[in-house]
């Protein structure tokens, strides 16, 4: 799509995720995941903390490439 229309589609990421990073700005990292799960959905690491839990078929892998991960 971004070849074809590629104003239309930066507008249209860009309005996609422009809420987030005023709510990131405004409020901070930490309480902004606090506030929106769509949003926490989408953070993976805050202050060098892993915030999701990988599947079980992904945790092995996880592990042996980054064992700081491991929990």
């Amino acid at each position: 799509m971004p070849a074809g229309v590629p104003i239309t589609s930066t507008k249209a990421l860009t309005n996609a995720t422009l809420p987030y990073v005023e709510a990131i700005a405004n409020k901070g990292l930490g309480a902004a995941v606090a506030a929106d799960p769509a949003l926490a959905k989408g953070v993976n690491v805050i202050e060098g903390k892993v915030t999701y839990e990988p599947s079980p078929r992904r945790t092995a892998s996880i592990t042996r490439r980054w064992p700081a991960c491991s929990r």
